[in-house]
């Protein structure tokens, strides 16, 4: 009988903390994906003066904007790690290969992210050096093209990766029941649509603001910003695997 008792208290204890464990992994989650649309959504308005003039490197300029934009574009990257980080330890429970895919996707998007940042700060660099005497003729070309790299990197980064995230998280939070499913289902959703018009940009038959490319980033933006909200505020569904209730069934490792 006491045996008995001390066993239903260190079992009590051991979903409580098992709960505690997710529920904080959640929470660092959601706020990681918020990070990313509170930095990625005013870098874009911040980067348009080097993105939109042609001749940036012999233009009076605005280095502060550009600076700040190129900042908080880092800022993104580091966040979209730190999703992958914070959910790791738990999504491995439920698909290992599948959870450390998701890991691998965001570290890939990160450095293409960062890349382009590079390429952006180079050409204020540039810029600079033009104020201070050097000769501009070579230096405007060289910047446009550093300019072409950064619509790249944005394209392949942001503009693709968050597909291979969805495909793979969300297949993960779908058949876990972790979090209400129709949010994994935008993204499900959202995935082949942001694939497609990705592909018809890289081949010239879109453009990156279209109505085309607005449409298809819609269900994964509302995938990502539902996701991210429905983790800070409310965290994982205490599925089985969680509380430390499933019986004798292994369900980390492998893709199945």
């Amino acid at each position: 009988m006491i045996c008995s008792t001390a066993c239903q208290l260190s079992n009590r204890s051991m979903r409580r903390v098992a709960l505690d464990s997710a529920r904080k992994a959640a929470l660092v989650a959601g706020v990681f994906y918020l990070v990313t649309f509170a930095s990625s959504i005013p870098a874009v308005f911040l980067l348009e003066p080097v993105l939109d003039s042609p001749d940036y490197v012999v233009s009076a300029g605005d280095d502060t904007s550009v600076i700040w934009g190129s900042l908080l574009d880092l800022v993104n990257a580091f966040a979209c790690v730190g999703t992958a980080v914070a959910l790791f330890p738990v999504l491995k429970r439920h698909g290992e290969g599948l959870a450390l895919g998701f890991v691998t996707s965001r570290l890939f998007e990160a450095a293409v992210i960062a890349v382009g940042v590079v390429s952006l700060l180079a050409v204020v660099s540039l810029r600079q050096a033009v104020a201070s005497g050097a000769n501009a003729e070579p230096l405007v070309g060289a910047g446009q093209a550093l300019v072409v790299v950064r619509d790249w990197t944005f394209l392949l980064g942001p503009g693709t990766i968050p597909a291979i995230n969805a495909l793979l998280l969300g297949y993960l939070l779908f058949r876990a029941r972790l979090v209400p499913r129709i949010i994994p289902i935008l993204g499900l959703i959202g995935a082949p649509l942001l694939l497609m018009s990705a592909t018809l940009t890289m081949f010239g038959s879109n453009t990156q603001v279209s109505v085309l490319s607005a449409v298809a980033t819609l269900p994964i933006f509302l995938w990502e910003l539902s996701l991210g909200l429905y983790l800070t505020f409310k965290g994982f569904k205490p599925v089985p695997v969680l509380t430390g209730q499933e019986s004798g069934r292994v369900v980390s490792g492998g893709l199945g």
